[in-house]
């Protein structure tokens, strides 16, 4: 399901990453399985989705001259604002301490829209890395993705924010699936667990009004790993500094279900 306003043509898949609460590693996980998705052939481009607290350009060590805002201000071109990326993937990254896009006008919505419009044919998978929360720019963002990934740790106070954004989608975009991935778990099928006991709580307390009820799908899980830690710090790409941690393979299994 995504947003009325969206042309179906062809075009790439569109995938929401978006989190209940920050500091999960959100943009981490996003432009990493944006990497691992760039090296299973695909064309993929990364859209900081995060309007007003862009970090994708640090977690990416870039320094744009161009950035979302200068399209949005009618400064720059839409097509000098996309940019390689480290890992083989384009960026479209967005402004940092813009307190015009925290909340969501007629006209930042007519933008965004008309933005993955035009890139959504050029591209074979396009993430959005979104916000935190449920803002009305998170979830017009979310509105117009294929797919939802919802990022969480086992932390509770994660897990509760998770439920919270997955309730917010279910009711008002009528989602059937929404897509679960754990990152930092401390033991294998830690994620499952977690799966199981949100299926459980939903199943119980959310409508989404289509009679078909919500279905929690695991997309994966990431293991806590020192190596990501490492790699935050550099600035890199995991799956470039560190390829053969558990971390790193974790998202190439990931990045090959989401292929298929």
């Amino acid at each position: 399901m995504t947003h009325p306003g969206l042309s179906q043509a062809a075009r790439g898949r569109i995938t929401a990453v978006t989190s209940g609460k920050g500091g999960v590693g959100k943009t981490f996980v996003a432009a990493n399985l944006a990497a691992a998705l760039a090296r299973r052939g695909l064309r993929v481009l990364v859209l900081d989705a995060d309007l007003g607290l862009a970090n994708l350009d640090v977690v990416l060590n870039l320094h744009p001259k161009i950035t979302l805002h200068d399209v949005f201000t009618g400064k720059a071109q839409l097509a000098d604002a996309i940019l390689p990326a480290p890992g083989g993937f384009s960026v479209l990254l967005a402004g940092s301490g813009l307190v015009e896009y925290s909340r969501l006008t007629p006209e930042l919505r007519d933008q965004l829209l008309g933005v993955i419009e035009k890139v959504a044919p050029r591209f074979d998978r396009i993430l959005l890395d979104t916000g935190a929360g449920i803002s009305d720019v998170v979830l017009f963002a979310v509105s117009l993705a294929d797919d939802v990934i919802v990022v969480a740790t086992p932390e509770p106070t994660s897990l509760t924010d998770a439920y919270a954004t997955i309730k917010v989608l279910a009711g008002q975009q009528q989602r059937r699936v929404i897509q679960l991935l754990v990152n930092q778990s401390s033991r294998l099928g830690e994620a499952r667990t977690i799966r199981a006991q949100l299926q459980a709580v939903v199943e119980r307390y959310v409508d989404n009004g289509t009679g078909t009820p919500l279905r929690l799908e695991l997309l994966g899980e990431v293991p806590g790993d020192s190596a990501v830690r490492e790699a935050v710090q550099r600035r890199q790409l995991l799956l470039e500094a560190f390829p053969g941690s558990a971390a790193a393979k974790s998202i190439g299994t990931i990045a090959e279900k989401m292929k298929a």
